[in-house]
């Protein structure tokens, strides 16, 4: 079992920044990929980011060169580093994980085994 915790969220103005970490305890271990999830009310789960087993991130294009994952493994945590955030990024964000061995790119929430409880992200405009 894999337990994660996010923290980070909050309220913030149009074209500010928040850092997102998501952290891991138990059964963690380098071979597994992990994701970023948002869901806004009446709105579907919809895939923000992801960095492979072998450490490669890639994004959704509504965030692309807006937002930056990053993973320190000696820490058992994943960032997302969010910049010039918008009105529309308002939601309730969820770090996923899953074991993977390969450098595979995962994009559906059903592709992931763990998830976070979520952190709300609120911008203003």
């Amino acid at each position: 079992q894999v337990q994660l915790v996010e923290s980070g969220g909050g309220l913030v103005q149009a074209g500010g920044f928040l850092r997102l970490s998501c952290a891991a305890s138990g059964r963690t271990s380098s071979s597994y990929a992990m994701g970023w999830f948002r869901q806004a009310p009446g709105k579907e789960r919809e895939f923000v980011s992801g960095i492979r087993a072998s450490g490669l991130t890639y994004y959704a294009d509504s965030v692309k060169g807006r937002f930056t994952l990053s993973r320190d493994n000696a820490k058992n945590t994943a960032y997302l580093q969010m910049n010039s955030l918008k009105p529309e990024d308002t939601a309730v964000y969820y770090c996923a994980a899953r074991y993977s061995y390969y450098s595979i790119a995962y994009y559906n929430p059903s592709d992931y085994t763990y998830w976070g409880q979520g952190t709300q992200v609120t911008v203003s405009s």
